[in-house]
């Protein structure tokens, strides 16, 4: 049975990040050494800060930095699957999470010829 892929709101794949991943398996070393990589001065992260069932529930378990993420808030507002779903994609809140993650932004473009093509 293929795992089911998980696709955030701004188009990274939930189901292949360190982080879900570990939440799934409750794998605690595996979130303390992942806390530890993206951990910075301005924004340090502990093991239980990336417990995650994926950001696009609202009613499981999400990272701490996706519970602040302006793409989350207004793609809930709006009721989107993704942002691709959405009637101004691509927009300028896209730009953080795509400057992080350029696959997301592939993701969300190619979701959205589908959409266009159906």
């Amino acid at each position: 049975m293929a795992e089911e892929k998980i696709i955030a709101f701004c188009g990274i794949l939930c189901s292949d990040c360190p982080a879900f991943k570990a939440t799934l398996a409750g794998d605690e070393e595996a979130l303390a050494k992942q806390a530890a990589e993206w951990s910075s001065d301005e924004y340090p992260l502990e093991a239980d800060d990336l417990l995650c069932d994926g950001c696009i529930y609202e009613d499981k378990r999400t990272a701490t930095f996706c519970l602040d993420c302006d793409v989350r808030q207004c793609a809930l507002e709006r009721g989107v699957e993704n942002c691709a779903h959405c009637d101004d994609f691509p927009c300028d809140k896209l730009e953080k999470p795509w400057a992080m993650c350029v696959d997301a932004k592939t993701t969300l473009e190619e979701l959205r010829q589908m959409l266009k093509g159906s």
